[in-house]
């Protein structure tokens, strides 16, 4: 399906409706979609613009996620704020810190009338963006987590069954060291994101606490506590598998050099959000591409649990006329839409965000023509999220995360071990958090 055929009905009145455009409330929308996912998205935004006369929004890309909300406070500090801003996940703590500044989706709905069904979205979602009152803060857009790629190719010439994913980090191993004696590949695998794959979804897979009070969601006085005997157990092999070659570092942040050693078959396994499905079959022609599951330790009590959601919500800015509230409460209704969340998961790869939409692309047969394609669906709803399984929510997280990686290099550099990295992570990422709670009191 083409998102840009949505709205392929009204296409007869697009032609009388351009003739108003002049008198259209303008909604700004800044977001840090780049590429492919930009121009699916730009898509949607037309489809929407062709579909009433009223409103027209403005995408505008502004860089990653880190540099959009950055660059959002800035503009509102200024006075230059747009109406609508995309924010990633470990944002959420400074956009709910940002009194005045937000309007939570749901004041927001309530506010200009507009039709609106909270239970409508994937528990596993929105309950990421609820405030401890169950309310929803922002509206869920592209959230995602992160799965298992696997070359069946490489697989097959190794001797392994190409249609069976490892499922647990025994099997990891042991299918990396096959792979590589029989020199199907030079490694047996990567991941993007260490610090959300390996070690924020390692927790909540194992059903592992990764901080106090409830991973943050139960006020602020929250500490990490990530350096408990499962975190450091991977580590530590995460450290001697990348020492044996089994292992290839990506880098930090999104590990940028995680998905070329996937396509060019040089890491026969490729651990990296859903959402890089479509990004991973366009780079992947010469080779068949499996999907699994996140691998767990099986001697784990409770695992695997659940996985947790990336991505980004839409939050509201603050400032903007009646006219520009209304139009923007309008788009949310359309872009949450059974038709449109169905057409965008089925196109990147992320989520969809409500049952509906869901429903919808079963109905139309996508997971049947697409094989792996649920995988992201059943992984993060296969259990009922725990304190411990439900996401994270820090202050200052967004650095955190940069503390995450440093330490991460320092151990496989061997300048720390793995519990001397972990209690790193927590004395310096503790330290961030009294910091944020302190400017944020």
């Amino acid at each position: 399906m083409n998102i840009r055929h949505i709205a392929a009905a009204s296409a007869v009145s697009f032609a009388a409706l351009s003739s108003s455009a002049t008198a259209q409330t303008k909604i700004d929308w800044w977001h840090a979609m780049g590429g492919e996912l930009g121009t699916i998205l730009e898509g949607i935004v037309a489809d929407f613009n062709a579909s009433q006369s009223e409103y027209e929004v403005i995408p505008s890309y502004r860089g990653s996620y880190t540099e959009t909300m950055t660059g959002a406070i800035a503009a509102f500090r200024a006075g230059e704020q747009p109406d609508i801003v995309q924010v990633f996940e470990v944002g959420t703590g400074t956009m709910m810190a940002a009194e005045g500044a937000i309007i939570p989706v749901y004041q927001l709905m309530e506010k200009t009338g507009a039709p609106f069904d909270p239970s409508a979205f994937l528990p596993a979602v929105v309950g990421y963006y609820t405030d401890p009152e169950g309310n929803m803060l922002s509206m869920p857009f592209n959230s995602s987590t992160p799965i298992l790629y696997y070359n069946k190719d490489v697989f097959k010439a190794a001797g392994l069954d190409p249609e069976v994913a490892p499922t647990t980090w025994t099997e990891m191993e042991t299918f990396s060291r096959q792979i590589m004696e029989s020199g199907a590949a030079e490694c047996g695998f990567t991941t993007g994101w260490v610090s959300w794959a390996q070690l924020e979804n390692l927790s909540a897979w194992h059903n592992q606490q990764i901080g106090t009070l409830q991973n943050g969601f139960g006020g602020l006085e929250t500490e990490l506590t990530v350096n408990g005997p499962v975190q450091v157990r991977h580590w530590e092999n995460l450290a001697r598998w990348e020492d044996e070659d089994l292992f290839r570092y990506g880098g930090p942040g999104g590990g940028a050099d995680a998905p070329p050693a996937f396509y060019a078959q040089q890491c026969a396994m490729y651990m990296n959000s859903s959402a890089s499905r479509a990004g991973v079959l366009a780079n992947t022609p010469d080779f068949e591409v499996g999907f699994g599951m996140l691998p767990y330790y099986e001697d784990v009590a409770g695992a695997p649990q659940n996985s947790i959601i990336g991505g980004a919500t839409l939050w509201v800015l603050s400032g903007g006329s009646a006219e520009e509230q209304s139009g923007v409460a309008t788009f949310f209704n359309y872009l949450s839409s059974a038709e449109v969340q169905a057409a965008w998961h089925q196109q990147t790869g992320y989520l969809p965000i409500t049952q509906a939409a869901y429903d919808l692309s079963a109905e139309q047969g996508y997971y049947e023509a697409n094989p792996g394609s649920e995988v992201s669906i059943e992984q993060i709803t296969l259990n009922d999220p725990t304190e411990n399984s439900r996401g994270l929510r820090f202050g200052n997280y967004v650095q955190i995360r940069d503390v995450i990686d440093e330490e991460f290099q320092r151990l496989l550099t061997g300048d720390v071990d793995a519990q001397g990295a972990l209690d790193a992570v927590v004395e310096r990422g503790n330290v961030l958090i009294r910091d944020f709670e302190d400017a944020n009191g």
